[in-house]
């Protein structure tokens, strides 16, 4: 597809940012306009850290917008432009405060959403990428998982991104907008948020503080390194030959949190410390990702080991230490 100009939500996040990186490498002369509200769910100085790279190109626009505050015809108003392509991936992230506020969520991840297709309704935008999450097979032994499971989300979290997903499916029907729901598996590598496992126990490691592993350490994820990711988004932006779609982007195996905690020890040099606490509400024992799908559809094929993942990680993370060991 002739790429001209993307809307990226949260773009100043930590996927956000690592695909408009790659957009402005991989399509010379394309427009970027990021919308972001910079959400105190972690610092707003790692979020500028993010788009240090591009955010004084003349190609790039940012708009400091809150989706779920932000009407259609206020987007309108502000992006004048035709646009080629929204990318959605702004959200209310993460499984355990999902159950502390809910609401937020519902209006973050829902009504943002509304506010986002209307958007495109009112800009004739026929491509939408959104980003769902693996969390919406809830528990499920029928590994690896396909997209044709039975959902049965366990969180508001993963309630309010199958929403999305149908929500979407309606806007394709109804107004013949492409609408592709990819379900994220576990993404980690530079710029991953500070809440989420590998950086919280890198953090936790070099400052000679305990890392807290709830349950006994089985519980398994599959780790999806954000550049891997990223190819399969671009891969989704390219696509034309179906109206709508739901595919997973994973890697396609599985590592134990006690595993990765081991991996981490490798890569930092240093022992970790446990604290090992109950099995949090709203969490799942595993994910897997069958990624058959997106291998035919999007051409996607992740190609990062965990190794070399956790090198790079580790990399960016001593490279901005001062920032992140705050």
């Amino acid at each position: 597809m002739q790429m001209k100009h993307i809307v990226v939500t949260g773009g100043a996040g930590f996927i956000g940012s690592n695909l408009i990186q790659k957009l402005f490498e991989q399509y010379p002369g394309v427009r970027i306009t990021c919308i972001d509200n910079f959400d105190n769910f972690y610092s707003a100085d790692i979020k500028q850290l993010n788009i240090r790279d591009f955010k004084q190109l003349p190609e790039f626009t940012f708009l400091y917008n809150d989706i779920a505050e932000t009407s259609a015809e206020e987007f309108a108003a502000l992006i004048e432009d035709d646009v080629d392509c929204i990318v959605h991936i702004a959200a209310k992230a993460g499984v355990r405060p999902s159950i502390e506020n809910p609401l937020a969520y519902q209006q973050v991840n829902v009504i943002g959403l509304q506010h986002m297709l209307d958007f495109a309704l009112l800009k004739k935008v026929k491509q939408f990428v959104f980003a769902s999450s693996s969390s919406v097979y809830g528990i499920n032994d029928h590994f690896p998982w396909n997209e044709e499971e039975k959902l049965l989300p366990i969180s508001p979290y993963a309630m309010t991104k199958l929403a999305g997903e149908m929500l979407g499916h309606v806007y394709s029907k109804l107004y013949d907008i492409r609408f592709l729901a990819l379900r994220f598996f576990t993404v980690y590598g530079p710029g991953q948020r500070p809440d989420l496992a590998i950086h919280k126990f890198t953090k936790a490691i070099l400052k000679d503080e305990s890392i807290p592993m709830y349950g006994d350490g089985s519980t398994s994820r599959d780790y999806t390194f954000v550049k891997d990711t990223v190819k399969g988004i671009i891969g989704a932006i390219e696509y034309t030959a179906t109206d709508f779609e739901i595919i997973n982007l994973g890697n396609n195996y599985t590592v134990s949190l006690k595993e990765l905690i081991h991996a981490i020890e490798d890569v930092t040099g240093k022992k970790a410390s446990i604290n090992q606490l109950p099995e949090q509400p709203g969490d799942v024992p595993k994910t897997y990702a069958d990624i058959t799908k997106a291998r035919t559809l999007l051409s996607y094929d992740p190609q990062t080991s965990l190794k070399e993942g956790l090198n790079e990680f580790y990399k960016w993370f001593l490279e901005n230490k001062e920032l992140l060991m705050q």
